[in-house]
């Protein structure tokens, strides 16, 4: 059950990180999704645009606290963590 509660957690982290990246290319930039993601892949920034959607994550991680539910917790964090390692790689390549 742990593990199950952990995967859910995962899961809605990576998709909140999605969405927070869709919500600040189409508040903030005149581009369309795709087109944004190649140019800042060319330019270098992708991995800034994915700590931008990162942040997103903050608001089910806080929810999932608040109602002690500690292993859906652990699992937007883990998809936090690997946002981190992927911007890391990104970073040198």
């Amino acid at each position: 059950m742990r593990k199950k509660h952990m995967l859910i957690g995962f899961l809605i982290g990576l998709l909140s990180n999605m969405a927070g990246l869709y919500l600040y290319v189409f508040f903030f930039t005149k581009y369309e999704i795709e087109f944004a993601l190649q140019v800042s892949y060319e330019d270098g920034f992708i991995g800034k645009l994915i700590a931008l959607g990162a942040i997103l994550n903050f608001l089910p991680f806080f929810v999932f606290i608040k109602k002690k539910e500690d292993f859906k917790a652990r699992g937007v964090l883990l998809a936090t963590i690997l946002s981190a390692i992927t911007i890391l790689i990104l970073k040198f390549i």
